[in-house]
């Protein structure tokens, strides 16, 4: 049955229309709802024989069962049909049975079709399902229909950027990325450019240079300030592209193709920041705290002869034991929430607002703060696993603004505790958290002077640098300018929204 294609008709007496089969024929009209049948054939599949059928969008199956001699059917209505759908499909192959040191030629032995699996929540292995036929004519029909149909995927890509940070993830980033990602890669015959950073900044520098029209996309593999360097070079490279200029971005482009942090398939919109002086550009970026979560980051900066866990523990120790306050003064733009269901309606209704302008919109707060956090995404982590910034969404054009005033160590600790709970980590009357568009941070100078010496020291004060903690990287500055720009890089990956009840984390962005 198996050395012949089309409907692999019988050598008896009988006549085909006469020989009784569960199987449908191709020519009848599809159910209403349905799509029209592309291919139909049978295939062994786990050593049975299978009716097949393709669709645009869908493949399924079921085993050919024959009728009893009695004429009962109840066995046939118990088969149960199977079915994949294409855009779970990432590669098909033409399966070949081969001697060792050939590369050419072999036994047909049919074609393999590898697809996504959902494992756990949210997360995908790959899994492979064997169409068994001898006839080269009748695979070679449906590999080049199958091929089409996934070829005629537009949102995936055929030529990736790639940027591997060797020091990552334990220093078994490049092994991982050669063991288990590059032969996915491989298997979609998807075409990749491989950089294997060798300092700080590399895939900044290359980014900087590369021609990313070139690509489809670009992939990282390494950790969170990883990640951060590659989102930054990938946007700043848009803006100079665009002929922008780079010191004071107040609108910036989009970066022209989608970021990939181990990509899933599907594509997705987020939003980033803009971090800026007065003057100057800082960074693109997701996060940023000022006052403690910045001053613990500069201390381990200062023991980078300590392995990486000691030199965070010892920080976090130290910063917690010497606790202290910033003075400064918070100015921020509340998110202008919208009434209207669209989407389009609602980033309509955005735009107008922005440009009222209105002084009154702005809120001012002052004071004592132990630390100030600003946060487009939830920023998860193992320390944290609902996230730092737990009610944020990748896309939703706004930032969490959560600032932590003046209180005892005790209280404070306490409240880090929380985050590593279910309890919720703002329930303190110390803690104030705002959803914000915009946030303007200026430190000043401590209380206790006249006021001619306190404008002085702030003039003084605005000159000086403080420790900032961008998405773990640690930039100096005094007022900084932090906006957040909706949907400006598109990620490789499931949508937030259907992870909401998992128990995910991750410790890159």
């Amino acid at each position: 049955m198996m050395g012949t294609a089309g409907p692999f008709l019988p050598r008896g007496r009988d006549r085909p229309e006469e020989r009784r089969r569960r199987v449908a024929p191709l020519a009848a009209a599809p159910p209403e709802g349905e799509e029209e049948p592309l291919l139909r054939g049978i295939f062994e599949i786990g050593k049975t024989s299978c009716d097949v059928v393709l669709s645009a969008r869908r493949l399924r199956w079921s085993p050919i069962v024959p009728e009893s001699p009695a004429g009962d059917s109840s066995t046939a209505l118990q088969v149960k049909e199977e079915i994949i759908q294409m855009k779970d499909v990432f590669s098909v192959k033409v399966k070949r049975r081969r001697f060792v040191g050939q590369k050419k030629g072999g036994t047909l032995l049919g074609i393999t079709i590898f697809k996504c699996l959902h494992k756990e929540e949210n997360k995908l292995t790959d899994c492979a399902i064997h169409l068994n036929n001898f006839s080269e004519d009748h695979c070679h029909s449906w590999f080049r229909r199958l091929k089409e149909i996934l070829n005629g995927f537009q949102n995936r890509p055929k030529s990736l950027k790639v940027f591997v940070n060797p020091s990552s993830h334990k220093r078994e980033a490049t092994r991982i990325y050669y063991e288990q990602v590059s032969p996915l890669f491989k298997l979609a015959d998807i075409k990749t450019d491989v950089t294997v950073t060798e300092y700080e900044g590399h895939a900044l520098s290359v980014l900087k240079e590369c021609e990313l029209q070139a690509f489809d996309g670009v992939v990282c593999v390494g950790g969170d300030g990883f990640v951060s360097e590659v989102v930054h070079g990938l946007l700043l490279k848009a803006q100079i592209d665009a002929g922008k200029g780079t010191d004071y971005i107040p609108a910036p482009v989009r970066a022209p193709v989608p970021l990939g942090v181990i990509p899933a398939g599907h594509i997705q919109p987020v939003d980033a920041c803009t971090f800026s002086t007065p003057s100057r550009l800082l960074r693109f970026g997701f996060s940023a705290m000022f006052g403690f979560g910045a001053r613990t980051l500069a201390l381990a900066e200062k023991h980078r002869w300590m392995p990486s866990n000691q030199r965070k523990d010892f920080a976090f120790i130290k910063t917690l034991a010497d606790l202290k306050t910033e003075k400064c003064e918070l100015s921020f733009l509340p998110l202008q929430i919208s009434q209207e269901d669209s989407h389009e309606n609602d980033r309509k209704k955005k735009r107008k607002n922005k440009k009222k302008g209105s002084k009154d919109q702005w809120h001012k707060i002052q004071g004592d703060f132990l630390n100030v956090s600003i946060m487009a995404i939830p920023c998860l982590c193992s320390m944290a696993p609902r996230g730092l910034a737990p009610n944020t969404r990748l896309n939703n054009g706004s930032m969490a603004l959560i600032v932590v005033r003046n209180t005892s160590r005790t209280e404070f600790i306490k409240h880090l505790k929380r985050y590593a709970s279910v309890k919720n980590q703002f329930s303190f009357p110390f803690v104030e958290t705002y959803t914000v568009q915009e946030v303007k941070v200026q430190p000043r100078i401590k209380s206790g002077l006249d006021a001619k010496e306190n404008t002085d020291l702030n003039a003084t004060a605005a000159e000086e640098n403080y420790p900032w903690n961008i998405d773990g990287d640690l930039v100096e500055a005094s007022e900084v300018h932090v906006r957040v720009h909706p949907q400006l890089i598109h990620l490789y990956g499931v949508n937030t929204d259907d992870l909401e009840s998992s128990k995910a984390t991750c410790n890159c962005i």
